[in-house]
Parts: C-alpha cells; sequence; structure tokens
C-alpha cells in the first residue's frame, strides 16, 4: 500500500482520541501538580472514596481498566500511605480497597485542584462543549466493541 493511500491520523479515531486525552492529560497532570499526584492518581482515589470499600474487580470494571494496571497504579499510592487493601471479610479472595486518613487529606488537596483543572478547561472550551464531551465519550465508553476479529 502507498503512503498516498493510507488515511493518515486525522482520519483515525483511535490516534485523535489518544492525542486529545494525551493533552488534556498533560493539562491537568499541570494543575494538580502541587498536590504531587497525577490526574490519573486523583481520578483514581476518588473512585475508592465514592466505592466505599470497592473490590479491586470493580472498581478496573468502572475504569475500564484490567486488574493488573490498576495494581500497577495503586502501588504508588498504598506505598505513600494514602490507600490500603485488605481482603473482604465475607469471601477472603477478593481484594477490597480504602483510603487511609492521609489518603481522604490527600484526596480533599487534590480535589481542590480538580476543580480548578475542570474551571480552567470550561474557561477555554465552553461548559457546553465540555458537557457534550463527557456526554460523547460516556456513549464511547459504553458502546459493545465485541466484535468478530478483524480479517484483511
Amino acid at each position: 500500500m502507498s503512503k498516498d493511500t493510507l488515511p493518515g491520523l486525522t482520519l483515525c479515531n483511535n490516534a485523535a482520541l489518544r492525542r486529545a486525552a494525551r493533552k488534556l492529560g498533560q493539562f491537568y497532570d499541570n494543575v494538580m501538580a502541587p498536590s504531587g499526584l497525577k490526574a490519573t492518581q486523583q481520578g483514581l482515589l476518588y473512585q475508592i472514596y465514592i466505592g466505599d470499600e470497592p473490590a479491586m474487580g470493580a472498581i478496573a470494571a468502572s475504569l475500564i481498566m484490567d486488574l493488573s494496571a490498576l495494581g500497577h497504579t495503586l502501588k504508588p499510592l498504598i506505598r505513600d500511605g494514602y490507600v490500603e487493601t485488605f481482603a473482604d471479610p465475607g469471601d477472603r479472595r477478593i481484594k477490597r480497597v480504602r483510603l487511609t486518613p492521609q489518603g481522604l487529606a490527600k484526596l480533599d488537596e487534590a480535589m481542590k485542584l480538580w476543580q480548578i483543572a475542570q474551571q480552567r478547561f470550561e474557561d477555554v472550551a465552553g461548559k457546553e462543549q465540555a458537557q457534550r464531551l463527557r456526554a460523547a465519550l460516556d456513549e464511547i465508553a459504553a458502546l459493545d466493541f465485541d466484535l468478530p476479529p478483524a480479517t484483511p
């Protein structure tokens, strides 16, 4: 296939989404930097907080992550004393996660910075466009891509 017949990155949904995600991730990370957390870590702390000691599998499913990626993301939060894991009292095979008192304090600090990032994003993109973006991304995340493998 010649280069002239290739669609280029502007036509690739995946490339466009990843490019935008990197740009937005860098923006949120920069705003969150004073907390010492990455935006992904703030989001994970928040998911744990609202999940009321959720099972790791439930967190992974809600964030559309596999368990190994979740474990990798949790490691520095556990190391820094913000999160702890424990066995479910009803089923010891299930690992649950909770915020420590230090984690609650860190989440409070991070949420203040997150609100600044949200407001700055809406100031640049517009509140309605930001709402439409979240709605469109939620719709995409809900799509069922369990299709048979593609054949060339």
